[in-house]
């Protein structure tokens, strides 16, 4: 796959050869939408959420790990990155929560995102949440304990790991991968086909649902061992048939889409275009 450099200059020559790139199908993300508004309820315990902001230069790759908190990657037209993290804590009193936060503190070095704290509380708690803008061209790698995936807008190599949380994936390109444990994984599609090497998810508990213009070609290899596959999209099977499991080429083929559910459905659904 392209690394981010190459990518930049593959961009930088269909726009001189008048080809329309890939990119410019996905959108633009400006807005800032996580506050403290839309914080972790928590009972009767006092409560602090503050939003930290900081910009940084892209090195054309970013690690994420979050602490019991959802991770949200946005790309957008600019060449930098702005990471917005909201710290949240719960203790017995005011004072413990706003003492607890002041000492987490955001790891921002050499492309990695990484939030630290104290490991050890009792009768209180704390995390950490990402909202993510970078450069449309962006390796990835998202790791999540407790929290939600959101990916959107991005090409790369892309891998994301939550452990407990859904996955959302939208207008993606590259080499993309990943899996929750238990969570349901939304994706969708853009364009007439999938633009890189594979996009390949898997849930253990949790169905997949994956969102595809009218138009689309891929080959699609989807399975489940306790649940249905539904398609929109006419199926032909040759071979042996297995239940819970579909090879099949989408329109006129192309890369593939590997999507596997231990406890749920997989749906593939034919939208308007994206």
């Amino acid at each position: 796959m392209r690394s981010a450099l190459a990518t930049a200059a593959w961009i930088s020559l269909c726009v001189s050869t008048g080809a329309v790139p890939l990119l410019a199908q996905m959108q633009n993300n400006t807005e800032k939408q996580m506050t403290c508004n839309n914080r972790t309820y928590d009972g009767d315990r006092a409560r602090h959420c503050d939003i930290r902001e900081q910009t940084l230069p892209s090195i054309g790759r970013l690690s994420v790990e979050g602490h019991n908190g959802a991770a949200t990657i946005k790309g957008w037209l600019r060449g930098d990155v702005l990471v917005r993290a909201r710290v949240e804590s719960a203790a017995e009193s005011q004072a413990a929560a706003d003492r607890l936060a002041s000492q987490v503190s955001i790891d921002s070095a050499g492309g990695q995102m990484r939030s630290m704290g104290p490991d050890s509380l009792e009768n209180a708690w704390w995390s950490v949440s990402y909202e993510i803008f970078v450069p449309q061209s962006t390796d990835l790698s998202v790791t999540t304990h407790n929290g939600e995936v959101a990916i959107s807008d991005v090409r790369g190599q892309i891998r994301f790991d939550a452990h407990n949380g859904a996955v959302s994936l939208k207008r993606l390109a590259g080499d993309v991968g990943g899996e929750t444990h238990n969570g349901e994984i939304q994706v969708v599609l853009m364009g007439s086909l999938w633009e890189g090497r594979q996009l390949e998810v898997s849930t253990h508990n949790g169905g997949i649902v994956v969102a595809m213009p009218a138009g689309y070609s891929a080959r699609v290899q989807a399975e489940t061992d306790r649940g249905r596959i539904q398609s929109d999209f006419p199926i032909t099977v040759t071979g042996q048939l297995r239940t819970g499991l579909v090879d099949t080429n989408i329109g006129s083929g192309g890369s593939l889409i590997h999507l596997a559910t231990h406890n749920g459905e997989v749906m593939l659904r034919r939208v308007g275009s994206q």
